[in-house]
């Protein structure tokens, strides 16, 4: 019988830190990863999103993205064919717009802007490749004092210097591992993320 594993100092009650239970905190609230990327890709990416997704279901969190093509549809996929539930935040207004991964649409009708919604949903985010769009939920992640962990994603600089703020991983399982990791230590040091510098 699984148990519920409540991050707290004194960890999962009668388990090892190596127990698979699933990952929960806060009263039993699932961990949510939002995976983000581009809404087309290549085959090669696709491939990367969806070991992501597969990933991300066989720790037991929660997968939410913004529900389209590309990346998303790819982790989507992944994660389900491992028994994983996905949440897709769409820039529209009509659930049909989701790709036929998504188990529980939400519409927005805020076009591009639910971008901010889709990494506030979550406790981290992996970020596969990207254009534009992933680069300013990074952006607004960072803001809202969401950890980041990328695969072959923007890295940010400030004045020639690199800040650092995109933990790189080399593999989708190092990707998600690094990302719960994170979650984790947010969870049991402040109980909810702490919002970043606030520039505007």
């Amino acid at each position: 019988m699984p148990c519920i594993r409540y991050f707290t100092k004194r960890g999962c009650s009668g388990h090892e830190n190596t127990c698979a239970c699933p990952l929960v905190f806060r009263g039993g609230e699932t961990l949510f990863v939002a995976v983000i990327g581009s809404a087309s890709c290549s085959p090669e990416i696709a491939a990367v999103a969806e070991q992501v997704g597969r990933q991300i279901a066989r720790r037991r969190a929660v997968l939410v993205c913004g529900g389209r093509g590309g990346v998303m549809e790819a982790a989507c996929r992944g994660a389900k064919a491992e028994g994983g539930t996905t949440v897709g935040i769409l820039p529209g207004t009509e659930r049909r717009e989701a790709n036929a991964y998504v188990d529980i649409p939400i519409v927005t009708g805020l076009g591009e802007a639910r971008n901010a919604i889709v990494v506030r949903a979550a406790d981290a985010v992996i970020a596969v490749s990207g254009g534009y769009g992933t680069l300013s939920e990074i952006g607004l992640a960072l803001k809202m004092g969401r950890p980041v962990v990328g695969l072959g994603t923007w890295e940010l600089y400030q004045q020639g210097q690199s800040v650092g703020s995109v933990l790189q991983a080399g593999t989708p399982a190092q990707a998600v591992a690094q990302a719960l990791a994170l979650a984790e230590a947010l969870v049991k040091t402040k109980g909810v993320p702490v919002e970043g510098e606030r520039d505007g």
